[in-house]
């Protein structure tokens, strides 16, 4: 190393040596902590021999310095090896401070008899809060066990609410108490758990007589908008509050003079998991009764997270069960429905069929049938039924048993279909559920299609002598709304080439990825294109084409299509 610049660090390291001397003397001086005099002479050791080897190597270039500097180090770290044995080895021992002789004794106890009774207060209020924490958490692992116990029974919640409610009530020495349950559907806040004496805070209905049990009958059913109200409004905001003074609260109705309808003081704190309010617990004491302190509604609030995160959980596990039996249904309701479809078209004469059958997900709504039922008929169904799952599928194959049992007389197309609206329309649960049927007889001796449709399914005659299709149906009223609607049937011609095509909506609705429709032009022109083909290689080839134009897309509706060519 050069000697001009050599010196430095060892100039640098006498600079931190005479600093730190420096500040461990403030230190003793203060008496912030105890310095041993062995740090002084280790310090000191360092400081002196970095400036003479600074010295020694600057001046007169002897490379002998370093070694110098060294052995000072080491002499330095040996002096702190018997002071740091002894902190590493030696038993800890309180050190008590030092009392110099001046001062008064009595003063000194007295000192000491207020510091313990400060210390034994301090203990008191941690073992109360020790205490008080545990019988908290006691209460939530109760809570806990009756949410475990309410997961499989039917009326689990009720159960779990009405002991959240007495549980609070007990231990906020609360006169009455309630639980109220958010219905995100209906925007409103519903009791669901009623006990006690409760005055209401809301108005009265001005014929409802001011008795006790008629009083808390009402409030016991009672229900509130999210927003104009006591608790609709805490339960948006999210926030707890301790009402002691209830007559400077413009939300609170007065409904006296009887006594028993006084308000006193109220918590109402919501039962809040994250951000999202699923409750509230309300507490009331009476207008006689102390009012609610701070403790009260601390407790009240933490009693009211646990208690959330309890009806949370029998919330989420019931969701889970009831998507569990629906997925169990759409199962039981697709296996049926797989059933009522024809395994294998059967042989038909002169008669060509093609098909497509693609269901959305779980339950399809559509459904065709085709039955051989006389000599002089064959019988086509194309039906798109409204909504999914079981009662669709009761629908579905009401309209099949009652279409099969029918064909087979002389009546008319549009008869059947007056007959089997009757029957599905006459039933209760059907209100919500009824659908769009198209029925074809086919008479292979005369060659004439008599059809009628209800609800928008339609059919679509091709010519094959013009080379031209059009739209032979009529638009009516859907089977299932109206039991006195009647249906008209309709004849058309078939000669040798022709055409019939029914399908439900959602061939034509099918989506690209543009969001553009799949559309009657396009599958009228893909079966035009093809109409020397077979039925099924036709119904085939529109198939190819939908999933040529939607890609990747995902479909929202079931697609079927039934194309009979003669």
């Amino acid at each position: 190393m050069n000697n001009n610049v050599a010196y430095i660090p060892m100039a640098a390291t006498a600079i931190v040596a005479a600093l730190l001397f420096v500040m461990l003397i403030i230190i003793k001086k203060r008496k912030t902590a105890r310095v041993s005099f062995i740090l002084f002479l280790s310090d000191l050791t360092v400081l002196i021999g970095s400036l003479y080897a600074a010295y020694k190597i600057n001046q007169r270039g002897n490379t002998d310095a370093v070694f110098i500097f060294t052995a000072v180090i080491a002499a330095a770290s040996f002096l702190l090896i018997p002071y740091a044995l002894m902190l590493c080895t030696f038993e800890p021992k309180k050190f008590e401070k030092l009392v110099p002789v001046f001062v008064n004794k009595a003063a000194l106890k007295a000192q000491q008899a207020k510091e313990a009774a400060e210390n034994a207060i301090e203990e008191k209020k941690r073992a109360e809060l020790s205490a008080g924490d545990e019988t908290i958490l006691n209460i939530s692992r109760a809570f806990m066990n009756q949410a475990a116990s309410s997961f499989n029974d039917e009326n689990g919640m009720n159960l779990l609410l009405d002991y959240i409610n007495k549980t609070v009530r007990e231990e906020t020495k609360a006169d009455g108490g309630a639980i109220l349950m958010v219905d995100d559907f209906e925007d409103v806040i519903a009791v669901k758990s009623f006990d006690g004496d409760f005055p209401p805070p809301y108005k009265l209905p001005n014929d409802m007589p001011h008795k006790p049990i008629r009083v808390a009958t009402n409030f016991k059913f009672a229900s509130f908008p999210l927003r104009d109200n006591l608790f609709g409004e805490i339960a948006s905001s999210g926030k707890a509050e301790l009402i002691t003074k209830p007559e400077l609260d413009d939300r609170i109705f007065q409904n006296g003079p009887e006594e028993f309808l006084e308000c006193g003081s109220y918590i109402i704190a919501p039962m809040k998991v994250e951000d999202s309010v699923v409750g509230l617990v309300a507490l009331s004491r009476n207008h006689s009764s102390p009012r609610f302190t701070e403790d009260d509604f601390k407790k009240a609030t933490k009693l009211s997270d646990f208690a959330a995160t309890a009806v949370k959980n029998v919330i989420s596990v019931k969701e889970i069960i009831e998507q569990n039996g629906i997925t169990k249904e759409t199962d039981l309701a697709s296996h049926i429905q797989n059933t009522l479809r024809p395994a294998k078209i059967p042989p038909l004469p002169g008669i060509q069929v093609g098909t497509i059958f693609e269901q959305n997900e779980g339950v399809c709504g559509d459904y065709y049938d085709v039955i051989p039922s006389r000599k002089d008929r064959i019988s086509f169904v194309l039906g798109d039924i409204a909504g999914k799952g079981i009662n669709s599928v009761i629908i579905m194959t009401m309209i099949r048993a009652m279409t099969r049992l029918v064909v087979n007389t002389k009546q008319t197309a549009g008869t059947i279909l007056t007959w089997v609206n009757k029957g599905i329309a006459s039933e209760s649960f059907s209100t919500d559920h009824f659908g769009s049927c198209a029925l074809i007889n086919y008479d292979p001796v005369s060659h004439k299609a008599e059809y009628s449709t209800c609800g928008t399914t339609p059919v679509y005659y091709f010519d094959s002598t013009a080379k031209t299709f059009s739209c032979i149906s009529h638009t009516s009223e859907p089977i299932g709304v109206e039991k006195a609607s009647e249906y008209k049937e309709y004849v058309q011609e078939i000669k040798k080439g022709d055409i019939l095509v029914s399908f439900s909506d959602g061939i034509i609705e099918s989506l690209n990825g543009q969001g553009q429709q799949y559309s009657v032009e396009s599958l009228l022109n893909v079966i035009k294109k093809n109409c020397g083909s077979s039925g099924k290689d036709i119904a085939n080839l529109v198939k190819a084409d939908i999933q040529n134009f939607c890609g990747e897309t995902e479909q929202h509706d079931d697609q079927t299509l039934l194309v009979i060519k003669f």
